[in-house]
Parts: structure tokens; C-alpha cells; sequence
């Protein structure tokens, strides 16, 4: 089953608890995407596991501070959706799982597919006022783009 992006966007942001402008709302979500697909190029990571990352990793958040468990609600609403609006395999379904869960908590990981979805995340930070810090990056890619703050910087340097 090919997963429909558009329609599964559609339900997912009809259905955030955050229905005002939010830090942590579809624009943060889709910078996440375009970073993470950005960064799967290099590290091979799971391309559909990365996609859903940005989808639902913030998107049972209720409030934009400290939100204690919306990664582990995030990936209990992914785990809702699956078998209907899209299918993964079981090690796929994990990783998910696993990356929404613990992408605050989490330092670093080795697995390119959850490194990838963090470094994703955490490459998003300027929209707070903050700069990546390359040391909380998994992936060799993103500590690299961490030391331009972007990945247009890093775009634009890398030539």
C-alpha cells in the first residue's frame, strides 16, 4: 500500500490539539520533512519511516512548552492511523514508535532512521531562537549542517 502524504496530512493537522499558530505546528512539521529527506540522501535511512516522523512527532502536543509525553502520544496516534491510512512493516512500525517516543529524550542513536528523524527535528531549532549544537546531532551529516546552523547555509558553503 503507497502511503497518500497529502490525504494523511489532511487528517493529522484536522486533528492537532494546537489549533492556533504553534512553534511546534504543520510548519515545523514540514521543515522537518524537507530536513529529513534532505538528510536520508546521505544516510540512507528509511524514507517512509522519516516522512511519518515529521508527520506525528509533535502532533499530540498541547501545549508549546514543556509537554511531557506528546512524542509517546504522537506515536500512540501514528500506531491509530496504521493499517488504515498507511502500512509499515514491524521493524518500520518500531522505529517510528521508538523515534516519536524518545525524540527529546534522546541524545543520540545510532540506527541511520532514528538518527535521521532527530537530526531533523533538532536542525528546526533556529525557528526558536536556537542554534543546532553539532555534539546533540546522531548522523555525520547532521553535524556537519549543525556547524552552518542550516541546511541552506550549509548549501550555500558546501559548493
Amino acid at each position: 500500500m503507497d502511503i497518500n502524504y497529502e490525504r494523511l496530512w489532511e487528517i493529522v493537522t484536522a486533528q492537532r490539539e494546537l489549533r492556533d499558530f504553534s512553534i511546534h505546528g504543520p510548519d515545523h512539521w514540514r521543515r522537518v520533512e524537507r530536513n529529513a529527506l534532505f538528510l536520508a540522501k546521505r544516510t540512507g535511512a528509511d524514507v517512509e519511516v522519516v516522512r511519518l516522523f515529521a508527520l506525528f512527532h509533535d502532533s499530540r502536543r498541547v501545549d508549546d512548552g514543556h509537554d511531557e509525553g506528546h512524542g509517546a502520544r504522537g506515536a500512540d496516534y501514528a500506531k491509530t492511523l496504521a493499517g488504515t491510512e498507511f502500512e509499515l512493516s514491524s521493524p518500520q512500525a518500531n522505529m517510528l514508535c521508538y523515534a516519536c517516543t524518545w525524540h527529546t529524550d534522546g541524545v543520540h542513536h545510532d540506527d541511520p532512521t532514528i538518527g535521521t528523524c532527530w537530526d531533523a527535528d533538532r536542525l528546526d531549532l533556529t525557528r526558536i531562537g536556537a542554534v543546532p549544537d553539532p555534539a546533540y546531532m546522531s548522523t555525520e551529516i547532521g553535524r556537519e549542517i549543525a556547524t552552518y546552523r542550516s541546511i541552506e547555509e550549509y548549501v550555500k558553503h558546501a559548493k
